[in-house]
């Protein structure tokens, strides 16, 4: 069954919504630490095991869409999330918030089972527009989600955000249920088979390795900063409210629409122009935040640079990775993004201990770091790519 325009949409809007559930803490965490009488970085520490839930579920649950019928799968995960999401708004200390955090991230990988499903069903010459199209959903919802919970956490608190998401996630499933296209699987082995295999394509696949290790650095990057940039506006000179705070995503959204262009980059000329460029951006964000740190528009425009070069790495990065086997796409996307997100992870809780003794600046610095990282291994694998028009 080839993707209509509508079917395409859907996908898009449910890889927003669902993705969401995985940063809809972040503006919360000030309210979170004053009702549980713990530090920010205690509670910061949600958006870490939320993020650590993520990574896993993507290593042991993604790769299943190779060898399990993908919808069900998809309906399935999402209704575990709402169980998930359930659980937080219920929380009684910050433990059990943290573990709820880790089953929410765990029941959040739905958009990168979307992903693949997509890529199989699209034609192959505008597979990176289909991409791009639904990476949009995927990005508007990260960093619109960050608007409605701060929106939502100021009035109603934080509990209330977590309620609203299970609902969001339960209605989902009913409209992925009525709406998406079935696949047939194409792996015939066991799940250790299934899970061994993912060695084999790091081992044999160079083009995984390189664009892994690049989406690691700079998801490192993005991570970091999200996590710290709440307590930077919760204090002096702007002693933001948490409403105040989440709308600092609507000034990332805006360069989310920019991916479906990145993705027609890529089906029509070399991927890798659209990766240098996004460092370049990256650097420039980062350099930005340094110097104007005590100014708004300065941070604002910040905000748009790296989220512009987030979006040309990794949908270049993923259009690249799905040409090099279709019937391992669920499997390579499991490799790339676990590795991205295992960066996700580790940059929020650098960025957590940076900030415990070095406050911005050191939050700064090691995000420029990261970037500088990513341009060596770019720069190191550098080669000639050809437009990928593949199967």
């Amino acid at each position: 069954m080839a993707l209509s325009r509508w079917n395409i949409m859907i996908m898009a809007l449910c890889t927003g919504l669902i993705v969401a559930n995985i940063y809809y803490s972040q503006p919360l965490l000030v309210l979170m630490s004053e009702e549980f009488g713990v530090t920010e970085s205690n509670a910061g520490q949600v958006t870490f095991f939320t993020q650590v839930g993520y990574a896993l579920g993507l290593l042991f649950c993604v790769p299943l869409g190779d060898k399990l019928e993908r919808k069900r799968q998809i309906v399935i995960m999402t209704l575990m999330s709402v169980v998930a999401l359930v659980a937080a708004a219920k929380s009684v200390n910050i433990t059990m918030l943290k573990v709820t955090g880790l089953l929410i991230g765990f029941s959040s990988v739905v958009p990168q089972l979307i992903l693949p499903l997509a890529a199989n069903l699209s034609d192959p010459a505008s597979r990176g527009k289909v991409i791009g199209t639904i990476m949009s959903g995927l990005l508007v919802g990260i960093l619109l989600s960050r608007t409605l919970s701060g929106i939502v956490g100021h009035h109603f608190g934080w509990r209330a955000m977590f309620w609203i998401a299970a609902g969001i996630s339960a209605l989902l499933a009913v409209i992925m249920i009525a709406t998406f296209p079935s696949s047939k699987p194409n792996f015939k082995g066991t799940y250790g088979d299934l899970m061994k295999s993912l060695l084999t394509l790091i081992k044999e696949q160079p083009v995984l390795r390189e664009a892994s290790a690049i989406n690691a650095c700079c998801f490192a990057m993005f991570g970091m900063f999200w996590t710290t940039v709440v307590f930077l506006l919760s204090d002096a000179p702007f002693r933001y409210t948490s409403e105040q705070i989440g709308l600092m995503g609507l000034a990332a959204a805006a360069g989310a629409l920019g991916a479906p262009l990145v993705g027609r980059i890529a089906d029509k000329k070399n991927p890798r122009i659209a990766i240098g460029y996004g460092i370049i951006f990256l650097f420039l964000g980062y350099f930005l935040f340094y110097l104007f740190k005590a100014n708004i528009i300065g941070m604002i425009v910040g905000i748009i640079a790296i989220d512009l070069g987030l979006q040309g790495i990794h949908v270049s990065n993923q259009t690249r990775i799905y040409t090099l086997m279709p019937e391992a796409r669920n499997r390579l996307n499991t490799v790339f993004m676990t590795t991205s997100f295992i960066g996700t992870s580790l940059g929020s809780g650098i960025g957590l201990w940076v900030w415990s003794f070095a406050q911005w600046n050191g939050v700064c610095v090691a995000g420029i770091a990261l970037i500088t990282i990513a341009l060596i291994i770019y720069l190191a694998t550098y080669k000639k790519e050809k437009p990928m028009i593949t199967a």
